[in-house]
């Protein structure tokens, strides 16, 4: 259907996360209408950032740099650690302007079923970095999955003789309907409900 080189385009771009075949053909048919000079802008940019964007030494969030600029920035509080699983966490955390402490990306969650275990986390660097320095609260902030829970369970349980250990709050999402959230979730809103100010 389509010419080889354009068929092995579409092909690639179906392999990153939440492209599908009309996807992939439409950013392949883009690809090609663009300038010559742009394309390869692009192609550059993608070897760019493979070959240079690595982790940072101290909290594993993605860097360029041996220290990512969170972990190097003085304006930032030591004394609060927010646990992610990735670095996409770190990002949508920020977005937020509310977190003004320092992170730690553990790389993922335990998942038996996939042959992930503590070991191949990035926990044991974090359980150091509490136990050396003096941080007054952990934060965890995992996504509630199955998997989640456990990796939430297991770091607290690590963490608990060493500092306050947190969780931020589950619940429901602005202009949710309460008859159409689930029963973990509603149990989530219950839990992690506040003082009316």
């Amino acid at each position: 259907m389509y010419t080889r080189p354009l068929a092995r385009l579409i092909e690639q771009l179906q392999r990153l996360p939440g492209i599908g075949p009309k996807s992939a053909q439409r950013l392949a048919l883009h690809i090609l209408k663009r300038p010559h000079e742009e394309v390869e802008t692009l192609a550059q940019s993608l070897i760019d950032a493979k070959q240079q964007v690595g982790f940072c030494q101290v909290c594993f969030h993605l860097s360029a740099e041996p220290v990512c600029e969170i972990c190097h920035n003085p304006n930032r509080d030591n004394s609060t650690i927010c646990v992610v699983s990735e670095s996409r966490d770190v990002i949508a955390l920020e977005k937020t302007r509310e977190y003004g402490g320092k992170y730690h990306v553990i790389g993922g969650v335990i998942s038996p079923m996939d042959g992930i275990g503590p070991e191949q986390l990035n926990i044991q660097p974090l359980v150091r970095r509490v136990s050396q320095q003096k941080i007054e609260e952990v934060i965890i902030a995992i996504s509630p999955s199955v998997e989640g829970e456990t990796t939430t369970l297991y770091i607290g349980r690590l963490l608990k003789p060493f500092t306050r250990v947190t969780r931020i709050a589950f619940g429901l999402p602005m202009g949710g309907d309460l008859e159409y959230a689930d029963e973990v979730t509603l149990a989530r809103a219950l839990e992690g409900r506040r003082e009316f100010d």
